[in-house]
């Protein structure tokens, strides 16, 4: 079904916000592909729910089963089946929450997991199998959680930048992001905010005078990193929600390397074209994290490689991604090429 019913004020974004396809069925009728594809698409949505907005099935071909922005939330049979060395937390994000909501892997540095909303369920998230409900996981903007989260900063002096993430945080609504924005501007050894989204370019509306003004008042540092992974999603509408959001913040982008998306050198090269003229840096390319049910989007390292050759004879080097992997218990990222 598509669900039309704005939950907060009745504003633009939030009406975009709502327009989301959650039926199996409604998303197959909407693309004109055929019926023969529901049971194993119904299957693999009852493990990991569909949710896609109206706005981004509207990028994709009709009758394409194989268009890359439709592969990215199409639920499909192989997520179900057996797959070895791939597991419900593979960077052991469990055992990184010193407290319910926060996440400490990075010397300098915190994730606090604001919601479990999002816009969009891609199939291949880190996250689709994130406890969000329980102690262990939890959410940061829980009153009890965030009182302990900001007596845990102010006295931790190393931590300099803290990383918003869910779900998306920019399901949050402005006065609350505003709240949270302060609370943690008023910590003097906190320098950065960094938020972790893929609204802007799903939903851009989401960018409007508000939330840019509130970015622009604090005194943090505000760095944004986009997930982008083809560039079909540059819309005209999200250039310009990029450009807004460049008159306030650093914007970054990481994209996931993904079998059938974007593992081609010219898909690569096209997107970090148009990254760069929306005024956003090209910054990470990321292997598949080996969650359960993403198999099928797996690229083997050797060929990862090769495409990063092609990418740096066509492209200046600032226009070049990291190809990078994620290890648990790791100090950083390890950067492949």
């Amino acid at each position: 079904m598509v669900n039309n019913q704005a939950t907060t004020a009745d504003s633009g974004w939030h009406r975009a916000l709502a327009a989301t396809v959650t039926e199996p069925s409604k998303l197959l009728q909407l693309l004109k592909l055929p019926e023969s594809m529901l049971p194993h698409i119904q299957a693999a949505a009852n493990a990991f729910s569909l949710r896609v907005p109206i706005n981004f099935i509207h990028l994709m071909e009709p009758g394409n089963p194989c268009d890359p922005l439709l592969l990215q939330v199409l639920p499909t049979q192989a997520e179900l089946e057996p797959q070895p060395g791939f597991s419900s937390d593979p960077l052991h994000e469990q055992a990184a929450c010193k407290l319910p909501g926060m996440l400490r892997k990075y010397q300098g540095r915190v994730l606090l997991i604001l919601t479990q909303a999002c816009v969009i369920h891609c199939r291949y998230c880190l996250r689709r199998n994130f406890p969000y409900q329980t102690t262990q996981g939890g959410q940061a903007l829980n009153p009890t959680h965030w009182q302990a989260i900001l007596k845990h900063l102010d006295n931790d002096t190393s931590v300099q930048e803290v990383i918003l993430s869910g779900g998306d945080p920019l399901t949050i609504a402005n006065d609350k992001l505003e709240n949270l924005i302060d609370s943690l501007a008023a910590i003097p050894h906190i320098l950065r905010l960094r938020i972790h989204t893929r609204i802007p370019i799903v939903i851009p509306q989401r960018i409007d005078d508000t939330f840019i003004n509130m970015l622009r008042r604090t005194r943090l540092q505000i760095i944004i990193v986009l997930h982008i992974n083809h560039p079909h999603e540059l819309t005209p509408q999200a250039i310009t929600a990029a450009n807004q959001l460049a008159t306030v913040a650093t914007l970054f982008n990481q994209s996931v390397l993904l079998a059938g998306v974007n593992d081609t050198a010219e898909t690569l090269i096209a997107l970090s074209q148009c990254l760069f003229q929306a005024q956003i840096i090209p910054y990470y390319l990321h292997m598949l994290d080996q969650v359960h049910g993403t198999a099928q989007f797996a690229v083997p390292v050797s060929k990862a490689l090769i495409l990063m050759h092609a990418i740096r004879s066509k492209l200046p080097g600032y226009m070049v991604p990291r190809l990078a992997q994620e290890h648990p218990g790791q100090p950083a990222k390890a950067v492949i090429a």
